[in-house]
């Protein structure tokens, strides 16, 4: 759902004064933007859930601040993407840590509680195949897979919230692609 971006502005105004039903606003508004960037990046979860909440705490943090040079919903997604490379990050240490010391580093399976016709089951698998996927590229790549083909922004866009030329976000998505080729397998495109 797009917003006004006057609108907006008028919000942050309102919420960088004080007004609390401002700020409620906003995230009303963003919430599941922000949910599906996070979620793409993380998968669902926790850490996804804390994400999400740490990407509104910071915008309510720097609201003093904003200048309205890019759009709220640009300035979220930016928090959202930068707060989930870290969260990345984090994790990529953790799980180095569990090999060099011990431990069980692998999530416990899914359940299906409706397991349904084997349909279901298959698309789910195949769904999990790709998110997984997805979750082993970098940061960088994974960023750029996440707001180029998920949310369908345009290379622009892209190039614009990470901060880097559109010929770098190409790139970065044909390198992506071509991993995912390879850890999925032909099999995945059809």
């Amino acid at each position: 759902m797009a917003f006004d971006a006057d609108d907006d502005r008028a919000l942050v105004a309102r919420a960088a004064a004080g007004d609390e039903s401002a700020f409620r606003l906003i995230v009303e508004r963003h919430e599941s933007a922000v949910a599906r960037t996070v979620t793409a990046m993380l998968g669902p979860g926790d850490e996804a859930d804390d994400v999400g909440q740490e990407t509104f705490v910071r915008l309510f943090r720097a609201l003093p601040n904003f200048r309205g040079d890019a759009q709220l919903r640009t300035y979220l997604t930016r928090i959202a993407v930068n707060l989930s490379c870290d969260a990345l990050e984090r994790r990529k240490r953790r799980s180095r840590w569990v090999r060099l010391f011990g431990g069980d580093s692998d999530p416990p399976l899914a359940t299906h509680e409706d397991a349904g016709a084997a349909r279901t089951i298959e698309r789910d698998e195949r769904n999990a195949a790709v998110r997984r996927a997805v979750q082993s590229l970098d940061a960088k790549y994974q960023a750029v897979v996440v707001l180029r083909m998920l949310e369908e922004r345009s290379t622009n866009d892209v190039a614009e919230l990470l901060g880097v030329p559109p010929g770098t976000v190409m790139s970065r998505l044909k390198r992506a692609l071509e991993r995912l080729a390879a850890i999925l397998g032909p099999e995945w495109k059809s």
